[in-house]
């Protein structure tokens, strides 16, 4: 192969891996900060729960309508446009002077970070296609790394007293100027875009269980964010230390995970990849809900990252390939399937965890974890090639499902 044509893959594959990273980081550095905002504006716990709710309603908002533009326009300028309005839009939350405004900046923080994320795992997909073979997993490793990194650089800002604004403005010029030096990198929109299909999905059998496969997985990623070290700390008895480590544990893994998930999907092929990242999550939460000793728990919690980790790239990867529709719009509706899972899980395991216990709460990410394994078939078996089948599954397993 020439290598003007190699060349454009490797170095628009490392463009997207700067991306996901910086989107990663830009979040965690919001995230790390909120109770620094919470503060300076007074909020009490229902204000700013108001407030974080504002980034939810953005990105579902967006997510289909940067779908629809990627589709059309190719999801280079969508990401480029996207990623940029991201990095700017964190200083100007630490400018915010009351609530009100806080809540109009979030929705419009919560729209860029929707849109970025559809947008880059779009040309993410077409980057996949010119390999040849699964790399997808690698990107999301990306944007775990960059998450911890920005979680941590966040916490020694906040441990050092570090204003809002400076430690923003840092992320926000390191985000717009690398944004702009990896777009012209980025594979053009003929690559991607699809001008005469490009509508808003329909949603076929194929896409619905793709949506189901994201919806089960990230909302136990939800669960595990927001539950994990509450059930350590209330029904272990860990103790705050511990239980912060549930967390950790399975946030680590989860990363490695994905930094290894490609070699095994090209291995082992991604449906077979699914089907045993579902039964090991749901083995692993098994252990650490069924066991007394915590770092037998922990390395519950860990086994549950490592299931997770190749799920939700392999199904949106898969949902990139489908061949009834672009990728752009295909890759929005399960994208947004899997956060509206992130979003209603967690309060769905609180009040069942009211009404019976944690652990017997946490049980239903057991049983969505089997579920997903139960669809892995959905995720096809071929390769994600530039001109060949996309994904071969649709009619046949399509038929199956009605």
């Amino acid at each position: 192969m020439p290598k003007d044509q190699t060349q454009a893959p490797r170095s628009a594959r490392f463009a997207v891996v700067v991306l996901f990273f910086l989107t990663g980081v830009t979040f965690a550095s919001w995230a790390a900060r909120i109770p620094a905002v919470q503060t300076r504006l007074g909020l009490s716990p229902g204000e700013l729960g108001v407030a974080l709710l504002a980034i939810a309603a953005g990105e579902l908002v967006s997510m289909n309508l940067a779908g629809y533009l990627a589709a059309r326009f190719g999801s280079r300028s969508v990401t480029v446009m996207a990623s940029v309005c991201l990095s700017v839009m964190l200083p100007i939350l630490a400018l915010a002077p009351a609530l009100p405004v806080l809540v109009a900046l979030l929705v419009l923080f919560g729209a860029s970070f929707g849109s970025v994320n559809v947008a880059m795992n779009t040309q993410g997909v077409a980057v996949e296609r010119r390999y040849g073979r699964s790399i997808f997993s690698s990107f999301h490793a990306c944007y775990s790394i960059g998450g911890l990194s920005g979680s941590l650089a966040g916490g020694l800002m906040a441990a050092h007293d570090i204003a809002l604004l400076p430690h923003f403005l840092g992320i926000a010029c390191l985000g717009s100027i690398l944004t702009l030096a990896v777009a012209r990198s980025l594979l053009p929109a003929h690559a991607d875009a699809q001008r005469a299909g490009a509508t808003f999905a329909r949603p076929t059998p194929t896409l619905l269980a793709l949506g189901l496969i994201a919806f089960c997985v990230v909302l136990g990623e939800g669960a595990m964010a927001d539950w994990s070290a509450v059930y350590l700390n209330t029904t272990l008895r860990a103790g705050m230390g511990w239980a912060a480590a549930g967390y950790a544990a399975f946030s680590i893994v989860m990363a490695v995970g994905r930094g290894v998930g490609d070699h095994l999907t090209n291995r082992f092929g991604p449906e077979r990849m699914v089907r045993l990242g579902g039964l090991v999550a749901a083995g692993g939460l098994t252990l650490a809900l069924v066991v007394s000793w915590v770092p037998l728990a922990l390395v519950g919690f860990g086994l549950v990252g490592a299931g997770f980790s190749v799920i939700f790239p392999l199904a949106l990867s898969a949902a990139g390939r489908t061949s009834k529709h672009v990728s752009g719009t295909a890759i929005a509706t399960v994208a947004t399937c899997g956060y509206v899972g992130f979003l209603v899980g967690p309060a769905v395991i609180g009040f069942a965890a009211d009404v019976l216990s944690l652990r017997i709460a946490l049980g239903v990410v057991v049983l969505l974890s089997l579920c997903a394994a139960a669809f892995a078939r959905m995720v096809g078996g071929g390769k994600p090639t530039e001109n060949g089948p996309r994904l071969e599954i649709n009619e046949r397993t399509e038929a199956s499902l009605l």
